[in-house]
């Protein structure tokens, strides 16, 4: 089983992500969505916690050379704290927006002077916080060397948004291997397939 297989079934197998077709979930933003991921579940389970950072320093090797991890506040913090400890490397977290009150950082820790940065996110939706983080990084002259997360919906909009800032980014697993592993499972009934398609297609106009 390969890396975005076997990380997709043991998020399912944890309930990290959720799918519903036939009772939608409603994100944030008030979109209509038939699935939920969590993947801060995982920090939870140290077995599906250990194989996540070890898949990190795996898959990051396409990214070489950095030399600083930075996780996107807030979920993007654990994991990529635990992936810079992994490698022996400096870590630093971005905030969506620099503090009000104190120092008024955006990023919290020591970047180094020229720092090439690996951005970690837990998962990549549209893309919209994670490039905000690279763009604060790179106003604070680090060189980006890309984004990792664990987990992307592969949504058209955030390949457009990533190719726009000229930033490379790479997932454990995608969106069609965790349909396969739930088809496989036998988590979700054939004739739900299409609604998942559907969904990933069309996110803002599904279920409308």
């Amino acid at each position: 089983m390969d890396l975005a297989a076997e990380v997709a079934h043991r998020l399912l197998q944890i309930n990290a992500i959720k799918l519903s077709p036939q009772k939608p979930f409603t994100w944030a933003s008030g979109m209509q969505s038939p699935i939920y991921c969590d993947n801060r579940t995982a920090l939870s389970f140290p077995e599906v916690r250990r194989f996540i950072i070890k898949g990190f320093a795996q898959a990051s090797a396409i990214f070489q050379p950095f030399n600083v991890v930075a996780g996107v506040a807030t979920a993007g913090i654990p994991h990529g704290a635990l992936l810079a400890e992994e490698l022996g490397l400096p870590f630093v977290y971005v905030r969506s927006k620099a503090k009000s009150h104190g120092r008024q950082n955006q990023i919290e820790g020591v970047l180094p002077e020229g720092a090439r940065v690996l951005v970690i996110e837990d998962l990549i939706s549209t893309g919209g916080s994670a490039l905000k983080a690279v763009e604060a990084l790179r106003e604070a002259n680090a060189d980006v060397v890309g984004v990792m997360a664990i987990f992307s919906y592969g949504f058209d909009k955030a390949r457009t948004a990533f190719e726009a800032a000229g930033t490379s980014f790479a997932t454990l697993s995608t969106y069609d291997a965790l349909l396969k592993a739930a088809a496989e499972a036998e988590y979700i009934a054939p004739e739900e397939m299409d609604t998942l398609e559907a969904w990933r297609k069309s996110p803002e106009t599904w279920g409308k």
